[in-house]
């Protein structure tokens, strides 16, 4: 096809990129081991990680997890926050031939059930603050061992101590928790299967392009979430897609590898986990923000040193412009401000520039993309309001219902292929074969328009997916769990607009119970759905507009 928009690339910006310089994503990571063994990794809460020390954990613990007998392209389960740990066992898990399935550890006992049976995970590795959920679905999932962390303790000896102790009996985050050893399962201590792989040796995995890296979920049109299966050859071409097009921002860094990246958003979204590794691609550093929500600790770390990159969704460079004290940050180092996950405002975008002098910098990918997709140039002065161009490899196209591509200037669906665009969701065969066109596409269930410069808008949405401050909501699921809330008789989810959150949950009820109150419904949800999945509004209806056929109609919700 004519990739008319590669007129339109800044200057320094490669049209294509080159897979042929790796055999995995592990050698890609091993090579960066190797050259930035003594410079910083990351740092947490001002304890810092060198490249070696994360070379030397995660050579640790993929052993361990080696001598446990688990077949090549094993899934272990990774529930942590942004702490060291993290970057730890991502590696570790890749390096010794498995697989990482990445899990939400805000998830209701619900959804953590459904997502390690589907990825049929015999491990995970967990943060105790969470372990209290797992505890109240393992019996029904294929996990046999669990690795249990504690907040502080890749964060020195001393330190880490106060740090857990001060989690667990201060700001007590950690529910009472007792997880069953029966059926052979076993119960180890992140530190001591660290200790333990210490004095193993860590066999090189036979992982190939072809391997599968991560099971990514994303939301489920049946109602379930579903794992993007995106194999060594999809992260590494989102790697360098990422690098090709960045690089030329960073210009007035000299060593790129002195880039300070901060990670507030969550490492187990693909957003986050694309440009960590990045990150570890060029040898650069992290800050790591284990709890973003905290906008005062938060902005006390951007004061602490200079930062480079920024990546954050509207709500994220919305909460930051609105605390008193982020003016008072050092931006003159700030080189690239990335939204993404969710549409960027343009008031927010102006508010941006005026306070940081950094335009913010709008991008568009999904899980299904390895986040990679199209971005605005790194190097634009002001906000454009258009999710940019195709990136370097990628073949974007509108087509119709008919998967025909349309001219410029036309609606229909963003269709996207490339080196980056999953193998399909793992296990779902019919939802793979309506997932692509005839000639190879990703059907990305936006409606866009792309201009004669390659630009793209999003002007709606084909599916009824709701986007809560970046993380794809799912119809369907919600109306599944509040279905089942006693009282309900039948209920529809849609999204509306609100300022903080992009969008935010409706959800309409027609009760069969007269005594059934907002508040029960409220509450229902509360113990089944995590934060962003509940319904900010509950409105009762004594009727949902139908269909012929009894098909509820979102789409009339929507214009009342």
């Amino acid at each position: 096809m004519d990739k008319f928009w590669l007129k339109s690339y800044p200057e320094g910006v490669p049209h294509d990129i080159d897979l042929s310089q790796y055999r995995s994503l592990n050698q890609l990571i091993e090579e960066s081991f190797r050259k930035n063994a003594s410079r910083p990794f990351s740092v947490c809460m001002d304890h810092w990680m060198s490249y070696r020390e994360l070379d030397e954990l995660s050579a640790a613990l993929g052993a361990w997890l080696q001598g446990q007998g688990l077949e090549a392209g094993a899934r272990i389960a990774i529930m942590l926050p942004n702490v060291p740990q993290f970057p730890v066992t991502m590696a570790a898990i890749l390096r010794a031939g498995y697989t990482c399935v990445n899990v939400n550890p805000l998830y209701t006992a619900r959804e953590l059930e459904h997502q390690l049976r589907d990825s049929g995970a015999e491990v995970i590795v967990i943060l105790e603050n969470f372990a209290s959920t797992l505890e109240a679905v393992i019996e029904k999932t294929p996990v046999r061992k669990v690795i249990v962390a504690s907040m502080g303790d890749l964060l020195g000896f001393w330190y880490g101590q106060w740090i857990t102790f001060a989690v667990r009996h201060l700001a007590k985050m950690v529910p009472a928790y007792k997880l069953p050893l029966t059926d052979g399962r076993s119960v180890t201590t992140f530190n001591r299967a660290i200790a333990e792989g210490t004095r193993m040796r860590l066999q090189p995995a036979a992982a190939s392009m072809d391997s599968i890296a991560f099971l990514q979920y994303t939301g489920g049109t049946t109602g379930l979430s579903k794992g993007a299966v995106l194999t060594h050859r999809n992260v590494v071409a989102a790697i360098l897609q990422a690098e090709a097009w960045f690089t030329p921002a960073l210009k007035r860094m000299g060593d790129i590898r002195q880039t300070n990246s901060i990670a507030a958003l969550p490492l187990y979204h693909i957003f986050a986990l694309t440009l960590c590794l990045l990150g570890i691609r060029w040898g650069s550093h992290l800050t790591l923000i284990p709890n973003p929500r905290d906008f005062g600790k938060f902005v006390e770390v951007l004061k602490k040193r200079p930062f480079h990159m920024l990546p954050g969704v509207n709500t994220l460079f919305n909460a930051l412009l609105n605390h008193p004290q982020f003016k008072s940050v050092d931006f003159s180092h700030l080189c690239v401000s990335q939204a993404g996950g969710m549409a960027a405002s343009q008031g927010t975008a102006m508010r941006w520039l005026e306070v940081t002098g950094c335009p913010m910098i709008e991008g568009w990918g999904m899980s299904e993309t390895c986040a990679i997709g199209t971005n605005n140039p790194a190097d634009n002065e002001e906000f454009t309001g258009s999710i940019g161009l195709p990136l370097p490899g990628i073949d974007l196209a509108i087509k119709d219902d008919d998967g025909n591509s349309l001219a410029p200037g036309a609606a229909g669906e963003i269709c996207i292929k490339g080196p980056n665009i999953m193998e399909g969701y793992y296990g779902q065969v019919e939802e793979n074969a309506r997932a692509f066109t005839a000639d190879g596409f990703f059907r990305t269930g936006d409606i866009g328009i792309m201009d004669a410069r390659g630009y793209t808008r999003i002007v709606d949405r084909k599916k009824d997916m709701i986007i809560v401050s970046g993380f794809n909501v799912f119809p369907s699921e919600l109306e599944n769990v509040i279905s089942l809330c006693p009282g309900v008789l039948e209920c529809a989810v849609i999204g509306v607009n609100d300022q903080a959150q992009g969008e935010a949950i409706k959800a309409f009820v027609v009760k069969n119970d007269p005594l059934l109150t907002e508040e029960d419904v409220a509450r229902y949800c509360h113990d089944q759905l995590t934060g962003y999945k509940r319904p900010k509004y509950i409105e009762f209806r004594d009727e949902l507009p139908k269909s012929n056929v009894g098909k509820i109609l979102r789409r009339e919700l929507r214009q009342n």
